[in-house]
């Protein structure tokens, strides 16, 4: 089973229907992100539940201060957080629990002991834990002792593969850009299904968390049902580069200035051609552009895409 989601539904709007209800009709999963921040009440998450249909999943994120709890000297304070986590999780119906830890925050024998006392605290029936390190590699012993709960290891499985096989896959993906700020390719698309369908993985759930999140789980939705991938823009060649490029370029600006700002973007060559605005920004000529039409007027006689490599000749 392929669940395929994002990182919250606030940002998702239909105009005449609330934004989790119309999220819940084009994904199938959601990941949410608000109880990190705060604790939500439980009339709050009722409603949430209600207003998705009954087969759709959620996960949730455990809130930050579990890194002090775990911390703590005092257990109350950790089954405090942990017993918050559960009522939220239970009423929800939750597939999953992340847990963010940062590695640089405990040696790696505190590692292993904080996650045993929280797997071993954690009590919601049919909730498993999925924990992800940020700062570096988890110690051995942190793995072995997750592997021994019977929790995940999540990672963005655009960029690494988890440390030992489990039934679940639960991946956050941001991708390869700086912090969340990337849009995956077809070709990155295909690889991550391909990835999360191995037959190991009784249940796979990929939560996108890039700034194209939404649009990046609805291409690969469409990828799933029909073979194809979408375009992203609607149009094809240069104009569907400008449109791209008008949506957040302030002028003036440097070629280095758009090739870094504005260069993860994708936009059609063509129908059935995904292609990274980098590609033709590096080839303008150096200087400063004052304006969109004075970027796509250089635009004109240069290839949008790389020329195909040729084979040396015998």
């Amino acid at each position: 089973m392929l669940r395929v989601g994002t990182g919250g539904w606030a940002y998702f709007r239909v105009p005449g229907t609330s934004s989790l209800r119309a999220y819940s009709s084009a994904f199938d999963c959601v990941e949410v992100n608000s109880t990190y921040y705060s604790h939500p009440n439980p009339r709050t998450v009722s409603l949430w539940r209600r207003t998705v249909p009954p087969d759709f999943d959620f996960s949730v994120r455990c809130h930050r201060s579990i890194v002090d709890a775990l911390a703590s000297k005092r257990g109350a304070r950790l089954g405090d957080v942990v017993r918050r986590m559960e009522r939220t999780c239970k009423i929800l119906n939750a597939s999953v629990l992340t847990v963010l830890l940062p590695t640089d925050r405990a040696a790696p024998s505190q590692q292993a002991k904080g996650l045993r006392e929280l797997l071993s605290t954690f009590g919601a029936n049919g909730t498993r834990m999925a924990v992800e390190f940020r700062g570096g590699p988890p110690s051995d012993d942190a793995l072995e002792t997750m592997k021994e709960g019977e929790a995940i290891h999540s990672v963005d499985i655009s960029r690494e593969e988890p440390k030992y096989e489990s039934d679940i896959l639960y991946s956050r993906l941001f991708g390869k850009g700086q912090q969340n700020i990337y849009e995956f390719d077809d070709e990155e698309l295909q690889s991550i299904a391909l990835r999360a369908s191995a037959p190991k993985f009784e249940k796979s759930i990929l939560a996108f968390h890039g700034v194209r999140m939404y649009r990046d789980g609805a291409r690969l939705k469409a990828f799933l049902r029909t073979g194809d991938f979408p375009m992203v823009t609607g149009q094809a060649g240069l104009v569907s580069l400008q449109s791209v490029l008008a949506e957040d370029t302030k002028f003036p600006t440097s070629k280095a200035e758009l090739v870094s700002l504005q260069g993860w973007k994708l936009f059609d060559a063509s129908p059935r051609q995904r292609v990274r605005a980098a590609g033709p920004l590096s080839r303008l000529p150096e200087g400063t552009y004052r304006s969109l039409d004075s970027v796509i007027s250089n635009l004109r006689n240069l290839p949008l895409v790389d020329e195909p490599a040729q084979s040396p000749s015998c």
